[in-house]
């Protein structure tokens, strides 16, 4: 009875056969979940939550689950499906041939369309092979914020350390595992990789091109197709998704539509989004399901990018961080950084390029003894850059580099000498003097085409514009220039870019220093405190062109490349960062890239002529790099007398970096340390500087971290000199029992000690109860009005991440408050910073916690 129940019940078969299916399957449950979807045995909901499932054996386990709740009906289907799956996959139809045929023919394209390095500049006819200059990448899980104001590269200098770290706790993605994470809660089928300009993408994606052409098995895609936002600047009709695939891999036409048929097989890598022109139109709601349907090109790449267009196909974006805010991220699985190198692959670096161990270690040794050039070394762009330098002067030609424009300038030297030693060895003397003429000449031609296209915030220039026109014929311009070829039906367009960003940077920097073109609007505006409509983006620019314009650095270039900079100029833009500086340190404005300006000059009687009638050093709201510092550290050691205020909030300092500032802080009168997590031995250097310093009178350690035993700590330093006046301790974890320790100190010479927000749960002390220094809770004092002002101004400059955390924050206030005419102004403040912050926000889970404060401060 029970076999012949067996026979003639599908469900009881499935059921009895259980474990041998999970064992039978695993290797091909993806498909045979699309067959039953395709069989409408499944919805598309039961394939999502198969495909979320960690391993295949637990995906045939849970179709299993989903076919016990569907019936005998569902199973007998199954049964069927399963065994027409098993025959298809004994029997290899003729179709089944071409397509492995076809995708054997892909491999061996690709294979042959990466074999060389497509990154760095070569000389003609030279040809480096990827397999022996490719070195490993790190990539974290993440990306830098939307809503990045400062310069990419050097905002990305001051997370690498950050991001070091993170990696030694966290597992390292490789190339293969993009697609594979062990912590989503549904399949990863849209990638975001990130990354400043030189640290990587494209190098990323000739590694996965490169490794899949070489059969490598750890790609799970039977396909990868491979396009760049350059090429895809050059259509201007409407096209179809099979158009863009053929343009450039016509060997696929006769399986296209198996290829796309089979899309959960495919993936499609759209290389360079930042350089697309068309990449602030892509958050579209016209949307292409079909991949034969004609459409503008954005309408296209919005449609696959959101999953309107083959949803089942995988999808690799790289881009700039510039551009990110303008990704509808919502669509996308995973976000993943590259941090750049490790400093073991920066030594791999400098030995797959000298290809010699002994010139290759040397080499590093001398870099290694120059704190800059190794922190850019990070960056393998930079690694390249410094490389070049040191192979054409086996030294440092100009002594060793103090600032980036040292480094470039010796860049642009040493491939200028590279370009013309040969040539200078057969040339007459009256020659050599025209080749020098001619060198110049280009460079400026460079630097016209570098500066109009840095204003506009373009980074590809055409053949057909004007300014790559007129380089036409020299052969100097591709030792800075890339060359691509774009190709069109009928027709090909050369691409140009400049190596790297801040080579473009660099170059326009020369040609705004050498010629009478006037500085920039944005730099004229630049002292303006706080000015909105800096956005950062000519940070590196203006730091270049004040290098440039030292007279060491404008000596230097016009020995070696006959080009000299305005007199009249250097001396205008002198006295600009004299009278900047100046009202920046009065003001107490933001004042950091100005430090940088000034310390790219290395000219002391600059910061000796500032001289302000109070120095407020304002640094705050960015997290500071070693560069950052060295900035900071160099105008304040040629100063002279106290500091009125140092402001150091929500810079990531760190005890290293305290200690060494340690005799700057001592000289201040305000000093503002908040929102660093300082730990027990940053609050020992704190102390030791109250136990020496006649001069602290304010000092701010709100949302630190410190609890009883850091205070106690402080309380005892305090005692020494007795000169603190107020102690600003908000937001941390110290009990009553912690502000006992201050008791002594109260009211002479601590007039006023805030410590809102702390651990206050114990009982208060008697003695505490009637001391008017210490502030607990807040009051309807109108004093508070100008601490609402401090915050909401931090909240007006912070990223959507920071926003977030400070409204955290100082949304705590007691109800009680509400009333007060400060609260009430704050919270108006508050609730319409946020309300634009909305409107202008782009990822759906940040939108969500904003609203939520939004609607806390409509109550």
């Amino acid at each position: 009875m029970v076999e012949k129940g067996f026979h003639h019940s599908c469900l009881t078969a499935v059921r009895v056969l259980r474990v041998s299916l999970v064992d039978e399957l695993e290797g091909q449950v993806n498909s045979l979940v699309e067959f039953l979807v395709c069989r409408e045995v499944f919805t598309r909901d039961d394939r999502e939550e198969v495909l979320c499932q960690l391993g295949p054996r637990m995906r045939v386990r849970k179709v299993l689950d989903i076919l016990e709740c569907k019936g005998e009906e569902a199973a007998r289907i199954f049964l069927n499906v399963k065994s027409h799956y098993q025959y298809s996959k004994e029997v290899d139809p003729p179709q089944s041939r071409e397509y492995s045929k076809a995708k054997q023919k892909h491999k061996e394209v690709l294979r042959r369309r990466s074999e060389s390095m497509l990154f760095y500049n070569t000389r003609h006819g030279e040809k480096i092979q990827f397999s022996e200059h490719y070195v490993n990448l790190l990539l974290v899980d993440g990306h830098q914020g939307l809503e990045n104001k400062r310069h990419e590269v050097l905002t990305f200098g001051q997370k690498r350390l950050c991001l070091q770290q993170k990696s030694a706790v966290h597992e390292k993605i490789t190339p293969a595992e993009l697609f594979s994470c062990a912590k989503a809660v549904r399949p990863v089928r849209k990638v975001l990789v990130s990354g400043v300009a030189g640290i990587g993408k494209t190098i990323l994606v000739q590694k996965m091109l490169f490794d899949f052409g070489g059969n490598k098995d750890h790609l799970a895609f039977d396909f990868i197709i491979h396009m760049t936002f350059r090429d895809l600047n050059l259509i201007d009709e409407p096209t179809s998704l099979r158009e863009l695939i053929l343009r450039k891999n016509r060997h696929l036409a006769k399986e296209l539509d198996n290829i796309l048929a089979n899309d959960n097989k495919l993936l499609i890598i759209l290389d360079g989004f930042d350089e697309f022109r068309h990449y602030r139109s892509c958050d579209v709601d016209s949307f292409v399901t079909e991949p034969d349907e004609d459409a503008a090109v954005m309408e296209v790449i919005g449609s696959l990018m959101q999953g309107e267009l083959l949803p089942n196909a995988s999808v690799l974006l790289t881009s700039r961080p510039a551009a990110i805010s303008y990704i509808p991220v919502g669509c996308i699985d995973r976000f993943v950084l590259i941090a750049g190198f490790s400093l073991a692959e920066v030594q791999d670096f400098f030995f797959r390029y000298f290809q010699d161990r002994t010139l290759a270690d040397r080499m590093f040794s001398v870099v290694s003894a120059n704190e800059l050039m190794l922190t850019l070394c990070y960056i393998p762009a930079f690694c390249y850059i410094v490389c070049c330098i040191l192979k054409e002067s086996k030294d440092l030609c100009g002594g060793s580099p103090k600032t980036m424009t040292d480094i470039y300038v010796q860049y642009l030297v040493a491939l200028l000498r590279s370009h013309t030693q040969a040539r200078a060895e057969t040339c007459l003397q009256d020659q050599r003097a025209g080749a020098i003429q001619q060198l110049s000449d280009t460079v400026l031609k460079l630097g016209r085409l570098a500066f109009k296209n840095l204003l506009e915030h373009q980074t590809l220039f055409y053949s057909s514009d004007r300014e790559v026109a007129a380089l036409e014929g020299s052969s100097l311009v591709s030792a800075f220039l890339d060359k691509t070829i774009a190709e069109e039906p009928g027709f090909t367009e050369e691409v140009y870019s400049f190596a790297h960003l801040t080579i473009q940077e660099f170059f326009a920097a020369v040609y705004c220093a050498v010629t009478d073109h006037p500085l920039p609007d944005a730099l004229e505006r630049a002292s303006c405190p706080r000015d909105v409509s800096n956005s950062g983006h000519l940070d590196l620019f203006s730091r270049f062109l004040s290098g440039i314009l030292s007279e060491r650095n404008a000596s230097f270039l016009s020995r070696q490349v006959g080009i000299c900079c305005h007199k009249e100029k250097a001396n205008a833009y002198r006295e600009k960062i004299i009278r900047e500086l100046r009202a920046l340190c009065e003001s107490g404005a933001h004042i950091l890239n100005h430090l940088h300006c000034l310390f790219e000059q290395q000219d002391p009687s600059l910061a000796l002529d500032v001289q302000p009638k109070m120095l407020r050093v304002n640094v705050s709201d960015e997290t500071l790099s070693q560069m950052d510092y060295n900035a900071i550290k160099y105008f304040l050691n040629l100063t002279e007398g106290k500091i009125s205020e140092l402001d150091l909030t929500g810079t990531g300092i760190s005890c290293d970096t305290l200690r060494d500032i340690q005799h700057l802080l001592g000289r201040c009168e305000s000093l503002w340390l908040g929102e660093n997590n300082l730990d027990m031995e940053a609050v020992q250097v704190i102390a030791d500087v109250l136990k020496e310093s006649e001069n602290i009178v304010y000092l701010g350690l709100g949302w630190t971290n410190i609890s009883d035993d850091e205070l106690l700590v402080l309380a005892c330093a305090i005692g020494v000199k007795k000169k603190l006046q107020e102690l600003w301790m908000e937001g941390n974890r110290v009990s009553y029992r912690g502000l006992l320790s201050l008791s002594d100190l109260i009211p002479d010479p601590l007039k006023n000690v805030v410590a809102i927000w702390n651990d206050l749960t114990d009982r208060e002390p008697e003695c505490m109860q009637t001391n008017a220094s210490i502030t607990v809770n807040f009051t309807d004092d109108a004093s508070w009005a100008e601490w609402q002002k401090w915050v909401f101004k931090r909240c007006e400059v912070s990223s959507n991440e920071k926003l977030l955390m400070v409204l955290h924050k100082v949304c705590n206030i007691s109800t009680h408050h509400f009333e007060a005419q400060w609260t009430k102004t704050f919270y108006s403040q508050l609730s319409q910073l946020i309300k634009s912050r909305i409107e202008s926000c782009t990822e759906e889970d940040m939108c969500k916690k904003l609203k939520k404060f939004d609607s806390f401060l409509e109550l």
